[in-house]
């Protein structure tokens, strides 16, 4: 028995020596196939060789690129299917209803306001919107302006203390919403419907594809080189959706294709797509002016450059008063026409004391041609190309007038104080914090019909000298069933120069040039600086003065 026992544990012990053998081979069998080849590239590496080569981050690079766009390709697959089954489950509960004669319940709201289905409230949403006309309000303050885009950059008014009046979307949600705006556009330009086969005053579509680039680039090479580009607004009103304007131009073409979208709390729906004709739009630029004949040279300047050299479709018609000057702006005038050989020009003298409004309203009936798109400016307004083709594109005849906001620099001593010399007029038009703001209560740069601003009742001639008289034409436009198209502009821009609010001013006008000039000076930080000067600088000499107590090591 006892031999059989140790016979027994000896067996035993053999067998969980092969049971632990044939382990250790199965684990072993485990790792070589589990572990990843070893990288040539990684054994040759050594000094001067990098462990992988161009191609192999090509081949991830290609690799990543191909899976998004195989994701994106999926969902737009899933957007088209979903917008399929919605448009299905619509007609589905129209069919429905037209059965049994029932209105559906849960929407909110009166009867006459309650839609049929899903389709005929999305589309009252736009009814209510300033689409097609404009809507009757009480006052400037409640106006929704725009906001103009680029594919890369926003023109905002709304700024605080964190935001700029100039930037690319940060947050990934805003840049998406743009770029599928911008893709819309391409897609209802691209593949029009049969309604768009001709424009509302008779200008046949040009089927043409057009890209991305012709959003972002609507100008010709040498037109890019000088101007900043934004051909796109948006708006959003809370209690009816976003609506966006959008222009598209194909290089060397002279008319652009406008295309109106509205997103009323859902998807995106095309409102129109018309094609705009600008080359045959002349502007006639009309400037009050009371002596200042250095800032009229330097208007001049500009208006040389840029209407001169390159647009050629405008009529400049200035409305000097007072005799005081007026040779020299004469001459200036004169010169100009002879070096450009242009004619397109209209000196009006008037012997009276000087008035805003009163200059407009006489450069506005000095025109004698029929009908003209007018815009209303100041001596010290800079303005670029772009910017006459934005009031070409914004402004129809009884139908919408253009306010733009202007971007007011600030005085260029204090802005480029630690300079020798503040840099040329060129160089400061930035939009940045420091060197300026969006101009939002100034209402005196404006594009209009003369058809629009003659039936409106053009401006209160009972207001002498400084401000008030846009702010009174502006409301007007506001309380009439005409579309105000609100926005900053990019290639706009108001000149610093020194302030003067005369005393015969009423209380209103008075304060109001006060408010003006102490927000035309400086940005808050730069203000700042100059009230605790006398601080800053006795905390340097305290600085300095310790550095000098300080013993030599």
């Amino acid at each position: 028995m006892p031999r059989r026992s140790l016979t027994l544990q000896g067996r035993i012990r053999w067998l969980l020596l092969g049971i632990l053998l044939f382990l250790s081979l199965v684990l072993f069998t485990y790792f070589l196939e589990c572990t990843p080849p070893p990288n040539i590239s990684l054994a040759l590496s050594g000094p001067g060789v990098e462990p992988y080569g161009k191609e192999y981050y090509q081949a991830l690079l290609q690799e990543q690129e191909e899976r998004h766009l195989n994701r994106a390709a999926s969902l737009k697959r899933q957007i088209a299917q979903l917008k399929q089954e919605l448009q299905e489950m619509s007609e589905r509960l129209k069919s429905l209803q037209d059965k049994k004669g029932t209105v559906p319940q849960g929407h909110i709201g009166n009867k006459d306001q309650e839609p049929n289905d899903l389709l005929e409230y999305l589309h009252s949403q736009i009814d209510k919107a300033e689409v097609s006309t404009g809507a009757r309000l009480p006052s400037e303050y409640a106006l929704v302006p725009f906001e103009s885009f680029t594919a890369t950059k926003v023109f905002q008014l709304e700024m605080g203390l964190t935001r700029h009046p100039e930037e690319k979307p940060v947050r990934k949600d805003r840049r998406d919403e743009l770029a599928e705006v911008i893709e819309a556009g391409l897609e209802v330009i691209n593949n029009p419907d049969e309604e768009d086969g001709q424009e509302e005053d008779g200008i046949p579509m040009q089927k043409q594809a057009y890209t991305e680039v012709d959003f972002v680039e609507g100008l010709s090479p040498e037109e890019a080189a000088l101007l900043i580009t934004h051909l796109g607004l948006y708006r959003t009103e809370r209690d009816k959706g976003t609506m966006y304007e959008l222009f598209y131009r194909k290089e060397d073409a002279d008319d652009f294709r406008h295309v109106t979208l509205f997103r009323p709390f859902g998807p995106l729906m095309k409102v129109r797509s018309t094609s705009v004709e600008a080359a045959s739009s002349i502007i006639n630029i009309i400037v009050p002016l009371a002596g200042r004949t250095e800032a009229f040279a330097q208007f001049l300047h500009n208006f040389r450059e840029v209407c001169l050299q390159h647009d050629r479709r405008v009529h400049l018609t200035v409305v000097y008063f007072g005799k005081e000057g007026l040779l020299k702006v004469k001459t200036i005038l004169e010169q100009t026409a002879r070096e450009e050989k242009f004619t397109d020009y209209t000196l009006i003298p008037v012997d009276e004391e000087f008035s805003r409004g009163r200059g407009l309203d006489i450069g506005a009936h000095a025109w004698k041609k029929g009908d003209v798109l007018m815009f209303f400016c100041d001596v010290d307004i800079y303005f670029t190309l772009e910017f006459l083709n934005t009031c070409r594109l914004n402004t129809y005849p009884n139908k919408r007038v253009f306010y733009p906001v202007v971007f007011s620099l600030y005085n260029p001593a204090i802005v480029y104080g630690n300079l020798e010399l503040s840099p040329p007029v060129e160089q400061q038009l930035v939009h940045k914090k420091d060197a300026g703001f969006w101009r939002d209560f100034g209402f005196g740069m404006t594009c209009q019909y003369r058809s629009d601003f003659l039936s409106i009742g053009g401006f209160d001639l009972e207001v002498k000298g400084w401000g008030v008289e846009d702010v009174h034409l502006y409301r007007k436009y506001l309380r009439s069933d005409l579309i105000v198209v609100r926005t900053p502009v990019s290639g706009l821009f108001h000149l610093w120069h020194e302030k003067q609010c005369a005393d015969e001013l009423t209380p209103e006008q008075y304060r109001m040039c006060i408010q003006s000039k102490a927000m035309n000076e400086a940005s808050h930080s730069h203000l700042g600086m100059l009230v605790f000067r006398e601080e800053i600088e006795s905390h340097l000499r305290k600085q300095a003065f310790q550095a000098h107590s300080k013993p030599a090591k």
